[in-house]
């Protein structure tokens, strides 16, 4: 398998910890408490956890590998500030990046019952703000070529 095919297969399953957050806390409509945000956080680690224990002789696997290490760490912010180890910079392989990335642009564009849904610029606007702090520097530049390249079409 190719580097982006794998990606496409093993981001499916980037959130699978999220199936053990109760549903008052996920589809909350206001403000989470502290506490309720620390259990939220658990989900990267129920999430590769749960890989490493449901699907043991797939380890082996390169896209095993890269979904739990993006169900693990696909929270973690370039600035070091993310969740669950802290990682910062490169040392957040560059697969959980990618997804950290566009699970956040997801999460802007199609809202969430605590927020509205942003729009494409609002995104962008909101991307371009957090270049260095929650997102690699590099990937927002990648795809606000990508969107630029798009509006030319």
């Amino acid at each position: 398998y190719d580097f982006i095919h794998m990606l496409q297969q093993a981001c499916l399953l980037h959130d699978i910890g999220k199936a053990s957050i109760p549903d008052s806390i996920l589809l909350k409509p206001g403000k989470l408490t502290r506490e309720e945000f620390d259990e939220v956080k658990r989900h990267t680690l129920i999430g590769a956890e749960t890989l490493e224990q449901t699907l043991p002789r797939l380890q082996n696997s390169g896209m095993f590998q890269m979904a739990m290490d993006i169900a693990l760490s696909h929270h973690e912010r370039w600035d070091g500030r993310g969740y669950p180890r802290g990682l910062k910079g490169n040392e957040i392989c560059l697969h959980a990046r990618i997804i950290g990335f566009a699970d956040a642009y997801d999460a802007m564009t199609c809202g969430r019952t605590y927020q509205r849904a942003l729009t494409a610029e609002e995104a962008l606007a909101e991307i371009y703000a957090c270049q260095g702090g929650q997102f690699d520097p590099e990937i927002v530049q990648l795809f606000a070529a990508a969107v630029q390249k798009d509006a030319e079409l």
